[in-house]
């Protein structure tokens, strides 16, 4: 796992951002009866990525959801550019670009190699327990306020 805290070029020119990448190797009940990664996969994969984030972050889901806090995928959204098969090493990039308020975007790339296989997105809010909007926790913000200027 590798995250970047912001420290980029492109993150200065945007303010901040926060990314991180964590990497998998397709299992074969992964596939479907064409012999590639079935779409849904991609899914889970993104919630590897994003708990790894948070977990780099010092902020762990499990912390947020014993505090109160929930992070449901209000929306998602893949582009797919090519097939990922049975034991492809695969490596996950999820980036925070925007400073996150109740609600916020994560984006995802998935690459083979040097070849960028698929993109995708998930939205989410801060809810709690009674899935009602919340403001995100203090102390997430302040670890997220160090990678974006105000």
């Amino acid at each position: 796992m590798d995250i970047d805290i912001g420290n980029s070029a492109k993150s200065r020119k945007n303010g901040g951002m926060v990314s991180c990448t964590v990497e998998n190797r397709v299992r074969f009940a992964e596939t479907d009866a064409m012999g590639v990664t079935h779409h849904a996969n991609y899914l889970s994969w993104f919630e590897m990525a994003r708990v790894a984030l948070l977990d780099k972050l010092g902020c762990p889901y499990r912390e947020l959801e014993s505090a109160g806090f929930l992070l449901p995928v209000l929306e998602a959204g893949m582009t797919f550019h090519r097939p990922t098969r049975f034991d492809d090493r695969v490596r996950i990039i999820v980036t925070l670009a925007t400073r996150p308020s109740a609600r916020f975007r994560l984006t995802y790339e998935v690459h083979t190699g040097d070849a960028l296989v698929m993109e995708g997105f998930t939205e989410h809010a801060f809810v709690n327990r009674e899935f009602k909007p919340v403001r995100p926790p203090e102390n997430f913000m302040s670890v997220v306020d160090k990678h974006f200027s105000k």
